[in-house]
């Protein structure tokens, strides 16, 4: 699988984890070096609290592009350590 804005790869593994119709990336497979940390922040009842990335000028299409859930819950823990992609970036 591979996650791109632009035609630039932000993350890219065979080694997905699907939640809900989302692709978890490996930490180690994402390019951090073109995204940036967010305040924002959210909860899932059953996976816990999610931080944000956003993509590096990207502008509107990239705000907070990037989640992940630093400490799931352990109903979610298969997605410790791993990150999904939505708005503007494309995941296939």
């Amino acid at each position: 699988m591979r996650a791109t804005l632009n035609g630039t790869v932000i993350a890219e593994s065979d080694h997905t984890v699907v939640v809900e119709g989302n692709h978890y990336f490996p930490h180690a497979s994402v390019s951090w070096d073109l995204l940036e940390s967010s305040d924002t922040r959210s909860t899932c009842p059953w996976k816990g609290e999610a931080h944000y990335w956003s993509v590096k000028d990207a502008g509107s299409s990239g705000q907070d592009a990037a989640w992940s859930y630093p400490e799931p819950s352990a109903a979610a823990k298969e997605i410790a350590g791993h990150v999904a992609f939505w708005r503007g970036v494309q995941v296939a």
